[in-house]
């Protein structure tokens, strides 16, 4: 018999084959739409910065306005053929800005062609605020066990990071040598294998719900409540459960301690590690080999040591790596200490996969998803404000000496940053107690819910890029 190299079970391959597929795709026409407007549209002129910060404003306001309520949508109906039509949309709203952009780049106003790019970003933005959740609950119930899931989790993340190591790369030559539309068909083409894959798979597992003819959702009596009432059941839902708030409590401290990097990082290289500004983009290679390496060892680190130890392990060792970097002088150093620092922090990541599941029953895995993701990301465009503001204006004068140690505004700011991390493990060890598995209740104690397991959906990571990359719609496939 002929061997057949599977990830997990066949379905889980199959989907993870078209959202690999997807990923590179989401690579590639994010940095082909901010190249473009960079470097054609905005050519020599003072607002291009601007309207390339367009595009990532774009992609946050549809996480924040609409990902809130996508989770009540996503709980109603068959979550398949949401993630089904999701991608049909998406793949026509790509076709749409294809068509156009064999226009030469003067056939339409400035103006129009941003617009057009913005709204398009929005809309590819607020579809993915359905497929995520879908995705979540889909997943939940093709693969089980806290290993398994932690295994999946760190196979997407894995893949989330080659993507975006093989993407850009083709973008550039696509763009320049091709040109804009063939950049952007590359993407919906990414759609198509996306929806063949997902068609692929058979889900019968509760996260489909009671299916009716054709593949469809019954409706029960649940989904004909309001709106309202639902959302504010699975507001109620989450606020209500110690364990899920904990969650949610160390993704977001965690992001405000690793925030820093992505603001913060390219002036370190340049200041404090003493580095051509050409050799920043090999700090973001260390991080994402770091990213890649614990993403493959997540799965054997749950094994071994439980989802919730994981957790606060990675934490714990992430802070004390992220203050060890902020000291770094020389460049080599910088480089070394960033992969390390990486991998533990992909590990926990990988970790609060199984532990986000085990708190989130199918009836509310939409609504649960549905407040970390607009939390996190709020988070982290909080994280890299605040941390820009302070290294560039309250601490902009610090400096000097402690111990025979030189500080600067930016290490200062990224010392306390892994001081954050480090206090986020102390807490993680506090109020993740108790053994791992499914079956146990939310909280660890009464009053919250218990729940049974489910699949893997990849958590909202704290995320760890130092370099700022272009996120037109990264993600909205993968790692969500």
């Amino acid at each position: 018999m002929t061997p057949r190299l599977t990830l997990i079970n066949r379905d889980y391959t199959r989907l993870w084959f078209g959202q690999a597929v997807s990923s590179v795709g989401d690579a590639v026409f994010s940095t082909t739409l901010v190249l473009w407007v960079a470097t054609v549209l905005g050519k020599g002129q003072s607002w291009a910065p601007v309207a390339v910060s367009g595009i990532v404003m774009a992609s946050g306001i549809a996480v924040l306005v609409i990902g809130p309520l996508a989770g009540v949508f996503v709980d109603r109906w068959d979550k398949r053929a949401t993630m089904l039509r999701t991608e049909v949309l998406r793949g026509g709203l790509v076709a749409v800005l294809t068509a156009v952009a064999f226009l030469p780049a003067g056939a339409l106003p400035t103006g129009a062609w941003l617009t057009l790019i913005y709204v398009t970003v929005l809309l590819l933005h607020a579809a993915g605020q359905f497929f995520s959740p879908a995705r979540f609950a889909v997943l939940a119930d093709l693969v089980t066990g806290d290993a398994d899931r932690a295994r999946a989790a760190g196979i997407a993340q894995a893949t989330g990071e080659t993507a975006w190591i093989i993407g850009p790369p083709l973008a550039a030559p696509l763009l320049f040598t091709a040109g804009l539309q063939w950049a952007l068909l590359f993407n919906g083409l990414s759609y198509a294998v996306s929806y063949v894959a997902i068609r692929s798979i058979g889900v019968r597992g509760p996260g489909t719900g009671p299916a009716g003819p054709g593949g469809a959702q019954k409706p029960t009596e649940r989904q004909r409540g309001s709106l309202r009432r639902e959302f504010i059941d699975g507001l109620r839902f989450f606020a209500g459960s110690r364990f899920l708030v904990a969650l949610l409590l160390l993704a977001v401290i965690g992001q405000f301690g690793v925030g820093a990097l992505g603001t913060l990082n390219v002036f370190f290289a340049t200041d404090n590690l003493h580095a051509d500004a050409h050799l920043y983009g090999y700090l973001g290679m260390a991080m994402g080999a770091g990213g890649i390496a614990g993403a493959l060892l997540g799965g054997r680190a749950v094994q071994w040591l439980g989802a919730r130890r994981t957790t606060w392990i990675g934490l714990l060792v992430s802070g004390v790596l992220l203050v060890a970097y902020s000291r770094q002088t020389g460049f080599l150093g910088g480089v070394a200490l960033l992969f390390v620092f990486t991998v533990p922090l992909t590990l926990l990541n990988t970790a609060m996969s199984p532990l986000l599941l085990a708190a989130a029953p199918p009836d509310y895995r939409g609504r649960v998803m549905a407040v970390f993701y607009p939390v996190t990301r709020l988070a982290s465009m909080f994280s890299a404000a605040l941390s820009g503001w302070l290294a560039g204006s309250v601490l902009r004068d610090v400096g000097g000496s402690l111990g025979g140690l030189r500080f600067g505004p930016v290490d200062t700011v990224i010392a306390a940053s892994g001081l954050i991390v480090l206090v986020s493990g102390v807490f993680a060890m506090a109020a993740l107690p108790g053994a791992d598995g499914a079956g146990k209740t939310a909280g660890g104690s009464g009053g919250d819910t218990a729940v049974p397991s489910g699949g893997r959906p990849p958590p909202p990571r704290l995320r760890h890029r130092p370099v700022q990359r272009p996120l037109a719609h990264r993600r909205t496939r993968s790692n969500e």
